[in-house]
């Protein structure tokens, strides 16, 4: 019998699995509704409370969660999410101790995505590929850099997707069609408008300049599009929540644990955040 001269064929590549977050986003989708995502700063109040938090956000109805790394000089932050870090510090809550969160969390919580939002300084200073790999073993699924342009960070940005995690960038209301386009090519998981003119917390939405600015971004990109930096009740995300795939919110959540009793703050931001999750679904 003669022998096949035909050679087997082989697969050239290697399918990337859906990340955690792509996966959330898609399944929120198919069920119609918007991701709510909290940001709260690891280590505030204090640290002992961080992974307990992170808990009672997802109980409270999170679907991914931000966690700040703390920094002495956080460009983007205002005055709320300042104190927030301040704390952090000086109960000595760095890099290191923040991937130790998420490795904590992890134990219990294998489906939530967890976003770790900070600068670049932190990153530096561990070491870019140290930081990739250690985040990875985290469990961590995504991060975002304020100050990691898309002009200076390319090769980061196939370093992250390499292990299984997505790059999250910044669009402000400045942002130009062609800085747009630079960001969608790069980004993977979402994209994160920044809905006003300033730092975080600060000032109020108009909300028909927010909903033509994510027309124009949803011309170049798929991903979902999520809106910060000025939503601060149910009634403000509600109105986001019909232009946007997620609400992001932060600056609330530090203020209504920084004046809620001691002992009460998971209760505060838990409630907290239980208003807006109703308000979304009632959307």
């Amino acid at each position: 019998m003669a022998r096949s001269t035909q050679r087997p064929v082989f697969l050239l590549y290697c399918e990337i699995p859906m990340s955690r977050i792509q996966s959330s986003f898609e399944q929120l989708a198919r069920n119609g509704r918007k991701a709510l995502i909290p940001f709260v700063t690891a280590g505030d109040p204090e640290p002992g409370m961080t992974v307990a938090l992170m808990h009672a956000l997802v109980e409270a109805g999170a679907d991914v969660v931000e966690l700040g790394v703390p920094f002495s000089d956080p460009m983007a932050d205002g005055p709320v999410v300042q104190r927030a870090s301040d704390r952090a510090l000086l109960h000595g809550v760095g890099l290191d101790r923040v991937l130790a969160f998420v490795r904590e969390f992890r134990a219990k919580n294998q489906n939530t995505p967890v976003v770790l939002m900070g600068y670049a300084n932190p990153i530096e200073a561990m070491g870019v590929a140290r930081y990739v790999e250690e985040a990875r073993r985290a469990g961590v699924d995504g991060t975002l850099v304020v100050d990691y342009p898309p002009e200076e960070c390319e090769s980061f940005a196939g370093l992250v997707r390499s292990h299984g995690m997505d790059l999250i960038f910044l669009l402000a209301p400045t942002s130009s069609d062609a800085r747009i386009a630079k960001v969608a090519r790069l980004a993977s998981g979402y994209l994160y408008y920044v809905s006003l003119k300033g730092v975080t917390g600060a000032g109020n939405l108009v909300l028909s300049e927010v909903g033509e600015k994510i027309l124009r971004i949803r011309r170049a990109t798929k991903l979902p599009v999520g809106v910060g930096f000025g939503i601060r009740d149910a009634a403000t995300a509600k109105a986001v929540a019909a232009f946007a795939d997620a609400v992001i919110i932060g600056s609330a959540i530090i203020q209504e644990m920084e004046t809620a009793p001691a002992g009460e703050q998971l209760r505060a931001a838990a409630r907290f955040l239980q208003g807006i999750r109703a308000a979304l679904d009632a959307a």
